[in-house]
């Protein structure tokens, strides 16, 4: 079994978690801009000792290159909420690759293209 078949993309249940990534579809290159991966933005996700969002980690694929990690987020239960914003730059076109851990439901994934001008 590979990793890939463990991550999911849609949802199963009224709580969601496949994460939301807000960011612009077109940058400048080398330009910083913000980035928002969001966990339950329209129906919240549970914040329990139980059941939380444990991290986000946020990745960029560029064509012909390998993953690389941009950011990662460790949360606490209840106290902290599963919404981070990150300034980053792109020197070229990238698929942007948000991952999140929730305690019960396991790992979910969801992505942007971003054209890098």
């Amino acid at each position: 079994m590979k990793l890939g078949e463990l991550i999911r993309t849609e949802d199963f249940r009224s709580e969601k978690h496949v994460p939301f990534i807000g960011t612009p579809t077109v940058v400048k290159k080398g330009k910083k801009f913000e980035v928002e991966v969001t966990v339950g933005k329209e129906i919240p996700h549970p914040n329990t000792a139980e059941h939380h969002i444990k991290w986000i980690d946020l990745y960029a694929k560029f064509k012909g290159k390998p993953v690389i990690q941009i950011s990662h987020f460790d949360f606490a239960p209840t106290y902290d909420e599963p919404s981070v914003k990150s300034t980053i730059s792109l020197p070229e076109s990238a698929t942007l690759i948000a991952v999140i851990y929730c305690s019960i439901h396991g790992l979910w994934e969801n992505s942007v293209d971003v054209e890098a001008q």
